[in-house]
């Protein structure tokens, strides 16, 4: 799979990871992507909207199911979440720089899912885009 398997703005993305700390990526790329008009919406327990993008609990809670989930959380805890990405019939993730390990790559392919996790990050490839 190729960078442009997993960035389109017809795609309906999930960030897992979303935050209000304006450092960290779990912010920067909620609000890139949407800055760029693609359709994204945040995962993360703690909130329930940032900067009026609706965040929800869990992936479960999503209405819309995502195209592209995009982990942007420790691997620890996105080996968690992997079972939750398969429960909801999700085949893409991405994963971003630091949210990647040789365990989260094992088991996603162990459980049919595409990923891209060789370091790049989805704000740098969809500009290397145009998009």
């Amino acid at each position: 799979m190729t960078i442009k398997d997993f960035i389109n703005k017809a795609y309906k993305y999930a960030l897992v990871g979303a935050t209000t700390n304006k450092e960290k990526y779990g912010y920067l790329v909620l609000k890139d992507l949407v800055g760029a008009g693609f359709n994204i919406v945040g995962v993360n327990p703690k909130y329930q909207e940032i900067s009026g993008i609706k965040i929800y609990s869990s992936l479960k809670d999503v209405r819309q199911k995502p195209d592209v989930v995009i982990f942007v959380v420790p691997p620890e805890e996105g080996l968690k979440i992997l079972d939750e990405v398969v429960e909801v019939g999700i085949t893409k993730v991405w994963f971003q720089p630091g949210a990647e390990s040789e365990k989260i790559r094992q088991k996603a392919k162990q459980l049919g899912i595409k990923i891209m996790a060789d370091g790049s990050c989805i704000m740098l490839a969809r500009q290397s885009l145009g998009l």
